[in-house]
């Protein structure tokens, strides 16, 4: 699962796919309506593939923590990332149970939780490939 062309812009909703370079950004998809814009440059524009999540060792990166959404999920949609409080933390924290109390925010968890929904609406998450890959090389090399 290649994460570094899906890409979170601050201050717009949802996620977006990188379709092409621009003169002076770039033109992306959103993963929402299907809609192509232009991101400019002087936008905060993040690769998930970037993003991590605080614990209380190290930092985990974002596709892990996807990874451990797919896996309690069994690769299906999890809660909604507007259920109350007290569901986001407890599926949370099932999928990431050392994550830092003190850094991560419920907002934090509801974003993580709706790019994973996301994600997987549009067919573009599936660590199931990855596994499989993984095994066939632990099993050439012996």
């Amino acid at each position: 699962m290649d994460l570094s062309k899906i890409l979170s812009i601050a201050g717009k909703p949802g996620l977006f796919k990188l379709v092409a370079q621009s003169k002076n950004g770039l033109i992306v998809e959103s993963l929402i309506d299907g809609k192509k814009i232009n991101a400019f440059m002087n936008e905060k524009i993040s690769s998930l593939e970037e993003i991590s999540i605080f614990t209380s060792n190290e930092d985990m990166a974002l596709k892990e923590v996807l990874r451990n959404m797919y896996t309690q999920t069994n690769g299906q949609k999890t809660i909604d990332h507007k259920s109350d409080d007290k569901a986001v933390k407890a599926f949370f924290g099932q999928a990431i149970p050392d994550y830092d109390q003190e850094r991560v925010y419920v907002s934090h968890m509801r974003k993580v939780i709706g790019w994973y929904n996301t994600l997987i609406d549009k067919g573009l998450i599936d660590f199931i490939d990855e596994n499989k890959e993984s095994e066939s090389e632990e099993s050439a090399s012996e």
